[in-house]
C-alpha cells in the first residue's frame, strides 16, 4: 500500500497548513497561535472532544471510531521552535525574529494533523485515537508537564507513538531502534567564585576564570580515564562566560553543559566524578565551586513488540526495501521518553531529502514527507484498532 490516496491527495493543503506553521514559530509553552490551529482544525473535521489548555498550551484530541471496541491508541507530535535565527531562503520563512522550526515541528504537528482529518472522515477503526499535540519538547519539560497534569489519566491510551523527521537525504526510507533508541540528558551547571584583582596583580587574585577553563578539560578525562570503553556517554561543555573588563580578573566564571547517557549507572558515574573533581580543585585553589544537574530527558526505550507495529504501518506505505530497525541508537534526546515511561509505545524516524541538519539555521523540512508521515500515523491506528468487514 502507497501513501493512502486520500492523504495524498490533500498534500497540497497540508503543505499549507506547514507553511503557515513554519512561517509563525513559537517557543515552548508559547505556543498559543500553534495550538490555537490545531484545536479549530480539530474541531473542524469533527473530531468528538477537543482539550485545550493541557500543560498550558498542549492539545489532546478524541477521534472514536465506527466500532465499539474499548482500546485506545494514542499518537503524539511536538509543536515548539528553537530560538534561532533562521537563514534559509524560504518564501514561507519565520516572520517571528529569534525563532525558527529548525527541528521541524512544523513538519510532525503537520502529518498528524493529516492523519486526524483522514481518520476524522473514514473513523475506520473500532476504539479510539488520542491524538497528543505536545508544547515544549526542546529541554522545557512539555511532556512532564502534560503526565503531571493528568494526560494518560484524563485521557488513557494502550499505546503510543509517535515520529521524528531525518534530514539524511533518503526520502521515504523509515527506521527505528528497539529497546534503547535515544539518550537520557542531563543539564549541568558550574558556579567558580573566587576572588578578583587587578588584571595587572594577579597575584592577589583567586583567578576564577582559570579555574573554569581548567575544569573544562578535566571533565573530558571522565570519558576516557573512569567510563568502561564499551559504554557510551556524552559530556560537553557548552557555555563559559567570565569577566567584562580588559584589566580585571573576574571573581566570578560560570560553566553550563549536558552530559548524555543509556544507562543511568553510566549517569551517575559522569556527576559523580564531576562532582569530586570540582570538590578538588575547590579546595587545590581555594575557591568555592558550586554544581549543579537537571534531569532533563529520560533514554528513550521502544517496546520491541510495539516497534514492529510501528514498521508494520510504515511498510504499508513506504514498501518492506524502505523499512528497517537496524539504526543505531541516538546520542540526542527527545522527551517522549518520558511518556514512554508510563505507557509502552515507539518511536521511529522519517528520512526526507533535506541534508542540513538539525537544530541548523539554514535546516529545511522536505515537505514531500508530510503525507508519508500522514499515512503511517493513520496505518497505525487502522492496524492497532482494525475494523471487522471495514469498507
Amino acid at each position: 500500500m502507497p501513501t493512502l490516496p486520500e492523504i495524498e491527495a490533500d498534500a497540497p493543503a497540508l503543505e499549507a497548513i506547514f507553511r503557515d506553521l513554519h512561517a509563525h514559530p513559537e517557543l515552548g509553552f508559547e505556543e498559543v497561535r500553534t495550538s490555537g490551529v490545531v484545536a479549530a482544525r480539530l474541531r473542524e473535521w469533527g473530531f468528538d472532544e477537543v482539550h485545550e489548555g493541557v500543560a498550558k498550551t498542549g492539545v489532546v484530541g478524541i477521534l472514536k471510531g465506527r466500532g465499539d471496541g474499548n482500546r485506545r491508541i494514542g499518537l503524539r507530535a511536538d509543536m515548539d521552535a528553537l530560538p534561532i535565527n533562521e537563514v534559509a531562503a524560504l518564501d514561507y520563512a519565520s516572520q517571528n525574529a529569534g525563532r525558527m522550526h529548525a527541528c521541524g515541528h512544523d513538519g510532525h504537528t503537520t502529518m498528524l494533523l493529516g492523519a486526524a482529518k483522514y481518520l476524522a472522515a473514514s473513523r475506520n477503526f473500532d476504539g479510539s485515537a488520542v491524538f497528543i499535540f505536545q508544547p515544549a519538547e526542546e529541554g522545557l519539560g512539555g511532556a512532564r508537564g502534560m503526565i503531571a497534569e493528568g494526560l494518560f489519566q484524563r485521557f488513557p491510551v494502550d499505546e503510543v507513538y509517535g515520529m521524528h523527521n531525518q534530514p539524511n537525504g533518503r526520502p521515504r526510507r523509515a527506521t527505528i531502534t528497539k529497546g534503547p533508541a535515544m539518550a537520557g540528558a542531563s543539564f549541568f551547571d558550574v558556579t567558580v567564585t573566587g576572588k578578583g584583582s587587578h588584571a595587572a596583580m594577579p597575584h592577589q587574585s583567586r583567578d576564577a576564570l582559570v579555574v573554569a577553563s581548567t575544569l573544562v578539560g578535566q571533565f573530558q578525562t571522565i570519558l576516557g580515564r573512569n567510563m568502561p570503553p564499551l559504554e557510551s556517554g556524552v559530556l560537553s561543555v557548552t557555555q563559559i562566560h567570565a569577566g567584562s573588563a580588559y584589566n580585571v580578573v573576574p571573581e566570578t566564571a560560570a560553566l553550563a553543559g549536558t552530559i548524555r547517557f543509556f544507562k543511568p549507572e553510566i549517569r551517575d558515574l559522569m556527576q559523580s566524578r564531576m562532582r569530586e573533581i570540582c570538590t578538588g580543585f575547590a579546595l587545590a585553589h581555594g575557591v568555592r565551586i558550586e554544581l549543579q544537574f537537571r534531569e532533563i530527558f529520560d533514554v528513550l526505550l521502544n517496546d520491541a513488540l510495539l516497534s514492529d507495529e510501528w514498521m508494520a504501518a510504515a511498510v504499508d506505505v513506504l514498501g518492506a526495501d524502505n523499512v528497517t530497525d537496524d539504526a543505531e541508537p541516538a546520542t540526542g534526546s527527545e522527551d517522549f521518553a518520558d511518556m514512554l515511561q508510563v505507557v509502552p509505545g515507539a518511536y521511529g524516524n522519517l528520512g526526507h531529502a533535506g541534508t542540513v541538519p538539525l537544530h541548523n539555521p539554514g535546516f529545511v523540512l522536505d515537505p514531500a514527507i508530510l503525507p508519508v508521515g500522514a499515512s503511517i500515523y493513520a496505518r497505525i491506528v487502522e492496524r492497532r484498532l482494525p475494523l471487522e468487514n471495514a469498507a
